[in-house]
Parts: C-alpha cells; sequence; structure tokens
C-alpha cells in the first residue's frame, strides 16, 4: 500500500519513521512522501522521503491512503475532515514496538507511536495520535482528534473526548472524563472530570483559561 504524509514537520517524520519500520517488519507498506503548503520544502528531503508539493496536489500523486501527520488537533481536523470529504482512505500508522491488546478498536488515521501500550477493552477514534511511551489502561474510550502526549499515563475506563491535548507526563486516575477540546497542561494530575473547552493545570489539575489558536501544552 503506498502511502502518502500529509505535513512534512517534525510529527511528520515521526509518522515516516513508523511506515519504514513497518515496511521493515514486512508490511505491505510503502510510503512515497510528502505533502506540505509551505511551498519552500517542496523537493526536500525528510528521512529519505521526498517532499512531492502541496495538499492541492494530492489528487496528481499515485497513492492508495493517506496519513494527516500534523500534530496541532485543530489543524489535523480541519485537514482530515477535507480528505474525507474528497474521498480519500485513511492510514493508520501503528509502531512494530507499540503493545495493542488484539480486541483494541484502532480508528482511521491513527497514529501509534513506538512505546504505546494500550490494553484490551479500549476504543480508540480517528485521527488519534498516541504519542511516544504514552500509556492507555483498559477500556478507555479516546475520541477523534486527542492527542495524547509523550509518557501519559492514563488509567482504566478513562474517557478523553473529542479533540482533547492530553500533555506530556500527564497522570489520569481511573474513571475520569477529560472533555472535548480541551488541554490538560503538561506533568498534570487528573482525578476529577476535565471540563469541556478548558486549559487545567497543575497537582491536581484546575481550570486556568481556554485554549489558545495552536496549544502545544
Amino acid at each position: 500500500m503506498k502511502v502518502l504524509i500529509v505535513g512534512a514537520g517534525s510529527h511528520a517524520q515521526v509518522v515516516a519513521d513508523i511506515l519504514l519500520r513497518m515496511r521493515d517488519c514486512g508490511e505491505a507498506v510503502e510510503p512515497v512522501g510528502y505533502v506540505d503548503d509551505n511551498p519552500t520544502l517542496a523537493g526536500q528531503k525528510r528521512l529519505g522521503l521526498p517532499v512531492l508539493g502541496t495538499t492541492g496536489d494530492i489528487d496528481k500523486l499515485a497513492h492508495d491512503a493517506v496519513v494527516v501527520a500534523v500534530g496541532d488537533n485543530a489543524n489535523r481536523r480541519r485537514l482530515f475532515d477535507r480528505l474525507r470529504q474528497s474521498g480519500e482512505r485513511f492510514f493508520t500508522a501503528r509502531h512494530p514496538q507499540s503493545v495493542v491488546a488484539p480486541d483494541v478498536v484502532l480508528g482511521e488515521g491513527t497514529m501509534v507511536i513506538a512505546g504505546v501500550v494500550v490494553n484490551t477493552g479500549s476504543t480508540v477514534g480517528a485521527n488519534v495520535i498516541l504519542n511516544t511511551s504514552c500509556s492507555v489502561d483498559h477500556h478507555n474510550r479516546i475520541g477523534d482528534h486527542v492527542h495524547i502526549a509523550p509518557g501519559v499515563r492514563l488509567g482504566g475506563e478513562v474517557v478523553v473526548a473529542e479533540g482533547a491535548l492530553v500533555g506530556i507526563g500527564v497522570t489520569v486516575t481511573a474513571r475520569w472524563r477529560v472533555g472535548s477540546w480541551s488541554v490538560v497542561g503538561a506533568g498534570s494530575l487528573v482525578h476529577h472530570d476535565v471540563t469541556d473547552g478548558v486549559v487545567s493545570v497543575g497537582s491536581p489539575a484546575r481550570a486556568v483559561g481556554v485554549p489558545g489558536r495552536g496549544s502545544n501544552t
């Protein structure tokens, strides 16, 4: 399967590495390159793969599926929705050195980075980033367009609603809900529900504002 990577930034290179590792392990995956709307990147190479043009060129490029490798949740959703409407097929990228229970459901276009563990009974939506060495315990429900950052620990039966960003090293104890399009700041401890659309930080995490554009906590 020929996979086109949408984006050519740092996260896109992580995704490219996943696809290359999958190929090296014998899976029928062939990353063909990147597209990025920064025109100055055209013709450059990342991990040996070329930047082939902008997102406007996707229809002209031979591929079987795409993966939207953009870190910002809102931008990733925008691109995902646009490509879905145009009939694109999405590839789910899973690093060979991740551990995902056999009954776990991974949504289309989701990215599972090295060291991730997803335990039994969990469901993960579409266009999600499960970043380096995060742990998703049993019977979690992860919504579409979520980003679970490196080193996050989610207890059992946690819900992370659509578009939420759970920052580096956060711990969410069992059975709590992180609200849609909310942000939990790096290193925070969550042991209560997080309201939709707020930024929460601290131990315990408390609401301190609303997310700004491009939030990367």
